[in-house]
């Protein structure tokens, strides 16, 4: 069947299952604390699920200083930023970016071309969000192999599931920074409309060009090219506007069944960093504008006789451009459109003592067109399908995970009248003798098993096989990458990446203590990765998509300890830190994360929260061609809540962030000997609710 007509079918039966099934009261499902939305369909807690994730509520995120996904996220174990200035960040998750990590809205695609490139912004404000959760391991397994290396999910209630307490409820948070004078404001209602939920919510985030610690040039770049690096302590043309809104409206049932539908609108526009080097010739200025359109179809309806519990329905649709403007001629040299459909369907099985399960259908139509002098890729329709089924078994103290998905997945693209490069020919390519179609079918299989021997102890052990298809750049890119600086030349040969993993997991939760820890390792059969060729053309490095074997291993911690509880608060001590490391037949992966470690002690009460951070990140001396060795750092953060007002909803903050002007270069950006980090920053923020 074609994606977009399961995607119909999908709508039209859960309107008819909607309407069809009576009002009637539901057996209250078992207690479960810290609920994980994205690991399963069925209710599986934080304490065990049995691999790695991170959750940030939505308190946390108002109280953070404003930042894209990725910097947002930058810091908890195992995750990093692709750090490509204010406008562009998407998250590293155990050394692995672009296409290996996979972005959710509500648990369906973001439908764009974030992941395209790196200097492409994500259409999703982190002001908009009730909650964020991060995956790593096998636990993506029910999304499919563009989650290979993790996943995360930006979750919304832009479709209410629920009225609110009352005739209304929402939030609010406004903030200001000191380095780039960052303003934000984001704000969301719910209100009780009689037979429907409505929802409005909004953010607008605005920033200068930011101060830096030192030159914007690194040291070891001025040295290696000759450069005489300009004198300027600040990181010119990044400033920043983005603004989103949003609105929905549900039909909510007495039983807990909905049906919602959404729209959302992301503008975004910002610079790239440039090289502030002496110059006889002024640099070009590049501004990027994103914007995207997206509508959303949710739905939840329980079932009330049968094997199935409940059947869930998330449907979203989205028109992405990505256009990037050279400032000095005014008008735009490439755009990227992206337009496409994804849903997912979910049946959850009726629960029994000792079993969770469910299965589900997952699909995606989209169409990618590059337009311009710089489109180094041909207009690509995409077509995907996927079924898969997780299954949980408790027998007492022992426990199983297990899981199976397939995908089938076809790429065709527009290559009638294509030319090729140079270094196209070069590599053996000829467009017009290439078939315009590539298809694969991808089989991901995971199984853990898990025991408590005792209530604070959780152990377990997941083996997992993940398998992702080439995406549309790795097998039909050729030209040049302005986002990168390279000539990218793809592979229409390429098969899919496997990955062979085993991760172990170890788990302490008590009243005073709770430790989180995972080592993991991963065998790849057909790593896909740009390499250079060592020729230059046009003046830029020629890059090739190639495949290798490769093997990955880390180790992520995250400790937490109460060291003082009096009646009027308590003091706590945590520790966290990862580390990863990869080889490859060609050798040391590119852009792979020295390891990092935070220590922090905090203090918790009803009115005021205080925590002073101290985060070191060491050299990366290991590095691919054409990589320059990044020096470690050693930060420090601080930062104070306070709710000034006894049983009122407000919060005011006030964080520093670096305080020691540490010179901060991020191994995983392309940027990073360019755009430092921002040097010391203070930022003050309210938060409320209603």
């Amino acid at each position: 069947m074609h994606p977009q007509s399961l995607l119909a079918s999908s709508a039209v039966g859960a309107l008819i299952a909607l309407a069809a099934v009576p009002a009637q009261a539901q057996s209250e499902p078992s207690t479960v604390d810290e609920l994980v939305v994205t690991a399963a369909p069925y209710a599986v807690s934080l304490d065990t699920i049995t691999t790695s994730v991170n959750l940030l509520s939505a308190e946390e995120i108002s109280l953070a200083p404003p930042a894209g996904i990725g910097d947002l996220l930058s810091g908890l174990p195992g995750l990093r930023s692709t750090a490509y200035g204010p406008g562009a960040s998407r998250p590293v998750i155990r050394g692995l970016a672009g296409p290996r990590v996979l972005l959710l809205q509500n648990g369906v695609g973001m439908v764009d071309a974030s992941s395209l490139s790196p200097d492409h912004a994500v259409p999703t404000e982190a002001g908009q969000a009730s909650r964020i959760e991060v995956l790593r391991g096998p636990s993506t397994l029910a999304y499919g192999g563009s989650g290979i290396g993790g996943v995360v999910n930006v979750l919304d209630d832009r479709v209410p599931s629920r009225r609110p307490d009352g005739r209304m409820e929402g939030r609010g948070a406004i903030s200001w920074s000191s380095a780039d004078n960052g303003r934000a404001a984001s704000g969301a209602a719910m209100v009780d409309a009689g037979p429907l939920v409505l929802v409005f919510d909004g953010s607008t985030r605005r920033s200068d060009d930011y101060a830096t610690p030192v030159r914007p040039v690194s040291d070891r770049l001025a040295a290696e090219e000759g450069l005489v690096r300009s004198a300027d302590k600040t990181l010119r043309n990044v400033s920043l506007e983005a603004d989103a809104w949003g609105l929905g409206a549900s039909l909510v049932g007495g039983d807990g069944g909905f049906l919602g539908l959404s729209v959302k609108r992301t503008d975004t526009g910002y610079g790239l960093p440039f090289e502030q080097v002496v110059s006889e010739s002024e640099p070009e200025l590049i501004r990027l504008h994103m914007k995207q359109t997206r509508w959303d179809l949710r739905g939840e309806t329980p079932v009330h006789d049968g094997w199935i519990e409940k059947v869930r329905l998330a449907v979203g649709r989205a028109d992405y451009e990505h256009a990037e403007i050279k400032i000095e001629e005014g008008k735009a040299g490439t755009r990227f459109l992206s337009d496409g459909t994804e849903g997912r369907v979910e049946l959850v099985m009726r629960g029994s003592p000792g079993r969770q399960g469910a299965f589900g259908l997952q699909a995606l139509t989209r169409n990618l067109e590059a337009i311009g002098e710089e489109a180094f890729i041909p207009g690509v329709e995409i077509n995907e399908m996927g079924a898969f089924t997780l299954q949980r078994f408790e027998f007492g103290k022992f426990g199983l995970d297990t899981g199976l998905r397939i995908d089938a997945r076809e790429l065709r693209a527009e290559l009638d009248g294509r030319e090729t490069s140079t270094p196209g020919l070069e590599a053996g390519l000829d467009w017009s003798n290439t078939p315009d179609t590539r298809s694969f079918t991808n089989v991901s299989a995971s199984a853990g098993a898990f025991w408590r021997p005792s209530d604070p102890l959780f152990l377990a052990l997941t083996l997992s096989l993940s398998s992702r298809a080439p995406t549309e750049f790795e097998l039909f890119a050729d030209g040049p990458h302005e986002g990168t600086g390279t000539w990218e030349v793809g592979d229409p040969t390429l098969s899919s990446e496997r990955a062979l993993s085993l991760e172990a997991t170890l788990r302490w939760t008590s009243d005073a203590t709770r430790i989180q820890a995972h080592v993991w390792t991963a065998r790849y059969d057909g790593f896909i990765e740009e390499r250079p060729t060592g020729e230059v053309y046009d003046d830029l490095p020629v890059f090739n998509f190639r495949q290798t074997d490769a093997d990955f291993i880390g180790f992520e911690i995250e400790a937490v300890q109460t060291l003082l509880t009096r009646a009027e608060g308590r003091l706590l001590g945590s520790l966290s830190g990862d580390v990863v490391r990869g080889d490859t037949d060609l050798g040391a992966p590119p852009r792979i994360p020295a390891f990092g470690v935070t220590g922090e002690l905090s203090w918790e009460s009803e009115t005021l929260d205080a925590s002073v951070e101290l985060r070191h990140v060491g050299d990366q001396t290991r590095t691919a061609p054409f990589e320059i060795e990044t020096d470690g750092h050693t930060a420090i953060n601080a930062s104070l809540a306070w709710r000034p007002l006894a049983d009122t909803p407000v919060t005011v903050s006030l964080r520093g962030r670096n305080l020691t002007d540490a010179e901060i270069r991020e191994h995983a950006s392309y940027l990073k000997d360019i755009a430092p980090s921002p040097g010391r920053s203070v930022s003050l923020g309210l938060a409320f609710t209603f």
